[in-house]
């Protein structure tokens, strides 16, 4: 029974032996750090940062609204089509972005032919809403679209 013990123990201190080796020979923090950047940069808090998912079928679109702290808008699929007030209407493709900045007052949706998938992050603050966006505003056959502080707040 002692020769077991024994055993046993030496087996166990073997493997405790090879488990503290590889602990030790892993990359810490600041060398992860340093293979991965170059020069000084550091990770900022997330607070206040929400990122969301969503779905359009073809033709459907926000109302006008705005952010406090402004919007990005990355196109996973399909199609965006986006206007921010007093400015022409743009669209964008798969893998393109578009970042509408603090209190820019803009609507966004899908194209009139293909549906859309985009990831909305905003960074913070209440979304102020507006007034839907007509048919014509959203064919571009509305000129101008309105001025800014128009009925639907």
């Amino acid at each position: 029974m002692p020769r077991l013990l024994l055993a046993i123990s030496f087996a166990f201190l073997t493997f405790m032996a090879g488990v503290w080796t590889r602990a030790a020979q892993q990359p810490g923090a600041a060398e992860l750090e340093a293979a991965r950047f170059t020069g000084k940069n550091t990770v900022l808090e997330a607070a206040g940062v929400g990122a969301t998912r969503r779905r359009f079928e073809a033709g459907a679109r926000t109302a006008w609204h705005s952010h406090p702290n402004g919007q990005l808008l990355f196109v996973q699929e399909g199609r965006l089509r986006l206007q921010k007030r007093g400015q022409p209407i743009k669209e964008l493709g798969q893998g393109e972005s578009d970042f509408s900045g603090p209190n820019v007052e803009h609507w966004h949706g899908a194209s009139a032919s293909t549906p859309l998938v985009h990831v909305a992050v905003g960074f913070g603050g209440d979304t102020k809403w507006f007034a839907k966006v007509t048919d014509e505003e959203y064919s571009g056959k509305a000129g101008q679209a309105g001025r800014a502080g128009e009925a639907g707040r």
